[in-house]
């Protein structure tokens, strides 16, 4: 077993205050580390995108959008507790961590009341009931009591909130900062953190100069929670994602290699929704991509032969997290880590509000 199957060989130790706590503003002021080629990497800025991207390069973005997935509410008995929606499994019911775990035992009802209202307002209250556990993340399912004449996703306006992750814990950013410019499809409990440094300026910079823009859809769910427990890396399973892949990306992913020219993916969703659309694809006997919708647990990590893209826009990945095997994929792991020295000594600021990095096909392995 070599270095690049263990867990352990993803360990790097990261100074806390390099833990991006807010966005930069504008969004596209952060750092960019450009892995141009096997040997060489250059620091820039995220707005100097356009001088790194060529005329005929096809940029993959994920349109999803963060729902309002954290709620807070009571038990019948006062309790305070807390919840952090994961996945839909049935009509309005939901996968959900929770805490303190103990207090939800089956059958006991939770009431949730509006965010920025008093508790003394029993005219709104939200009604979930515990109906089941989930051993896998050792969450609840939650059945929800939803009239019908409204949609969960709209209640959720009025009761969640826009759930920052954990190692976000005093940050003055706004609800609005931790969602593309771009998203549009709402389901994810988590950004597609690689694209909050676009803006809609460097956007239409990048389209007049003749870069092409194609959108898949991936909504973060209980994978994002889920860390590499074990120390030999190929035994880990990965947690089913939801992906969908339109047939007008596919026609333009078709195009673009075509032409010769480059597929760049942006972030690991947008990753794993073309890698695995085309495992998926694979699996039912078919040998080209083509339009997916359904769901895939694609593990990523040094040995995978690349099947679709061709280059990579990320950020700076936690250690030992199924995210940094993804990039080592793609550049090498000893290279990875290195860059990520690099970073640290240079003050790059790390995770969801923090830098990127752009890999550019010439240095892929």
């Amino acid at each position: 077993m070599t270095s690049d199957q263990l867990l352990s060989g993803y360990d790097y130790i990261l100074p806390s205050e390099l833990i991006a706590q807010n966005p930069v503003t504008p969004r596209d002021l952060s750092r960019l580390l450009i892995v141009d080629s096997l040997n060489t990497h250059v620091h820039s800025f995220f707005y100097d995108l356009t001088n790194w991207l060529l005329p005929g390069d096809l940029l993959i973005l994920n349109n999803t959008q963060v729902i309002p997935a954290r709620l807070y509410g009571r038990k019948a008995t006062g309790a305070p507790v807390e919840i952090l929606l994961l996945e839909e499994k049935d009509h309005n019911c939901w996968l959900a961590l929770v805490k303190p775990g103990k207090r939800f035992k089956l059958d006991s009802e939770i009431w949730f009341y509006p965010f920025d209202a008093a508790h003394n307002a029993p005219h709104n209250i939200l009604k979930a009931k515990v109906i089941d556990r989930d051993t896998a993340t050792g969450g609840r399912l939650l059945q929800f009591q939803i009239p019908d004449d409204q949609s969960f996703l709209g209640v959720l306006e009025q009761f969640g909130q826009i759930p920052f992750p954990p190692y976000v814990n005093h940050s003055e950013a706004l609800p609005s900062q931790y969602q593309t410019v771009y998203a549009h499809e709402p389901g994810s409990v988590a950004a597609p953190t690689a694209g909050l440094h676009f803006t809609e300026e460097l956007l239409e910079r990048l389209k007049a100069m003749g870069v092409n823009l194609a959108y898949v859809t991936l909504h973060v769910g209980v994978g994002t929670f889920r860390p590499v427990e074990v120390e030999d890396i190929t035994q880990h399973i990965m947690h089913q994602e939801w992906i969908e892949l339109p047939q007008e990306t596919v026609d333009l992913i078709r195009e673009t290699k075509a032409k010769g020219s480059r597929v760049i993916a942006v972030g690991t969703t947008a990753t794993r929704t073309l890698e695995g659309a085309m495992k998926e694809i694979k699996v039912s006997g078919g040998d080209e991509l083509a339009a997916f919708r359904g769901k895939t647990n694609l593990f990523i990590y040094p040995g995978y032969r690349w099947q679709v893209i061709d280059g990579l826009i990320t950020n700076f990945h936690l250690p030992k997290s199924s995210l940094l095997m993804l990039v080592s994929a793609l550049i090498g792991r000893e290279r990875l880590l290195a860059l990520y020295t690099e970073a640290i000594q240079k003050k790059y600021r790390f995770y969801s509000f923090g830098d990127a990095m752009l890999i550019l096909p010439s240095a892929v392995i």
